[in-house]
């Protein structure tokens, strides 16, 4: 199949450019770097334009990056059937300049046609890889909706990945991506299954779903088991498709259980499930990887065992925790969360607390507001929650204008956030204690109402 033709309109840009320029042909082609005979081939209609030449030709006019891409992807890929050799490079170079409309309007194209479904479903895999993850989630999406009728392992992995790169700080968002995923799941590699459960939790877990995140916990912890006894017979060198050791997953599962205990506030059995994942992460001579997971699980075991005994009512656990989160700095926020959630149930005063670790909390502001992946909106969530819970310490000691102060903090972050469920405890928060606001206060809050979106938030609050 020979070269893909230059649109006439692109022509017409390069001729003007020309004419207005002065210049002669050998300039331009000194300018640009394309063969002076070949620019004139071009120019005539006679050569077709390969992707490389134009982008020469584009920096040569001094315009920016793939400025005639949406004109060049309709002529060559949507008005002809492009070979893949053609469309490979230019995907790719649309992807590097986050030229998304690009991509769409051809690959909805081309995916009329089933022979390009598999090129295009590992360039998906290339880009998620490399964290192009707008481009690729584009490609996953069209190679679903080729294969919805499949019900292939390749589908299932599609929708997997669409659901990692779906989930948001909705709660609602988040649910529907799990339904829509869950069908799937017996279809993936049997590796993989565990990371998807795991992930599938997760979610619930979020939205606060305990008997489904107890239910994948259990799913979870017999998959491994399974994978454990397969382990033991196949060949030691055969390659893990899961992200991380397999009897990790047994350990998580049993974090997961422990987890939905506190929710359930059955700190006893959270202190058991607590014990089991210890043990499970008890390995004769680990990797360093392994080692690493080991170190990870035992750090949270030790902080978890504080946190249930605190939350439990045994305040005499502060102490030893606070030394605890001295020596590990990163588990400061998710602890403090916990710890004046504790002081908030069992009316204590943690003060103290606060001042030794104030140098931390004051990081603890709108800067630290994250967008963007899954993991970084988690962390954002938890900067959410702190400033309700400490909203809600300085409110109930009667420090009004503080608390007040704080919760609105919260309640910008979970609005601009689209945290739902952490928008709706901050406003029925405000609500109890609007009797003490200042003017100012209020002019804060009725703007912040007013930049929720009316009509999802709307509906939203109707369905919690």
């Amino acid at each position: 199949m020979g070269e893909l033709k230059l649109a006439p309109t692109i022509r017409t840009y390069i001729e003007n450019h020309i004419r207005e320029r002065g210049y002669k042909l050998q300039q331009f082609s000194d300018v640009t770097g394309v063969n002076v005979g070949t620019l004139s081939a071009i120019l005539k209609g006679s050569r077709p334009l390969a992707m490389n030449q134009l982008d020469q030709i584009t920096s040569g006019m001094g315009l920016e990056k793939g400025y005639f891409y949406e004109m060049y992807s309709v002529e060559c890929f949507v008005e002809s059937a492009p070979h893949w050799r053609r469309l490979e490079p230019f995907l790719y170079r649309c992807a590097e300049l986050n030229k998304l409309g690009c991509i769409k309007k051809v690959v909805y194209q081309v995916t009329d046609d089933r022979s390009y479904i598999s090129e295009l479903f590992e360039m998906a895999e290339n880009w998620y890889s490399k964290e192009m993850n707008e481009a690729a989630l584009i490609l996953y999406e069209c190679v679903a909706a080729g294969e919805k009728y499949q019900h292939s392992e390749r589908l299932a992995l599609c929708q997997y990945r669409i659901f990692l790169l779906h989930k948001t700080m909705s709660k609602f968002d988040n649910l529907a991506a799990a339904v829509q995923l869950e069908p799937y799941i017996e279809k993936l590699d049997e590796e993989i299954q565990l990371d998807a459960v795991k992930d599938l939790a997760n979610v619930y877990n979020t939205i606060h779903h305990w008997d489904k995140v107890y239910e994948l916990a259990e799913e979870l912890e017999r998959k491994v088991d399974f994978q454990l006894e397969l382990q033991s017979r196949r060949r030691k060198n055969r390659k893990r498709t899961a992200f991380y050791p397999i009897f990790t997953y047994k350990a998580y599962a049993n974090l997961l259980k422990a987890s939905v205990c506190e929710a359930c506030k059955q700190y006893e059995k959270a202190l058991e499930y607590t014990d089991v994942y210890v043990t499970v992460i008890e390995i004769s001579n680990p990797t360093e990887e392994e080692q690493e997971l080991i170190e990870r699980f035992k750090g949270w075991a030790e902080g978890n065992r504080y946190l249930y005994h605190l939350m439990n009512g045994n305040h005499e656990v502060i102490e030893p925790y606070l030394n605890y989160l001295d020596a590990n700095p990163h588990e400061i926020l998710i602890a403090f969360v916990n710890i004046v959630q504790a002081a908030n149930q069992h009316s204590l005063d943690i003060d103290y607390a606060l001042d030794r670790f104030d140098p931390y909390i004051k990081q603890f502001n709108t800067d630290m507001h994250l967008k963007g992946t899954y993991n970084m909106q988690m962390l954002n969530h938890r900067y959410i929650r702190f400033y309700y819970e400490l909203g809600k310490y300085r409110l109930n000691q009667q420090r009004y204008a503080t608390g007040i102060d704080t919760l609105l903090t919260s309640l910008e972050l979970s609005s601009s956030s689209n945290d739902d469920l952490m928008s709706i405890n901050s406003i029925d928060l405000y609500g109890k204690f609007r009797m003490h606001v200042t003017n100012q206060q209020d002019e804060q809050y009725t703007r912040l109402i007013e930049g929720l979106s009316s009509q999802n938030f709307g509906i939203r609050i109707k369905s919690v």
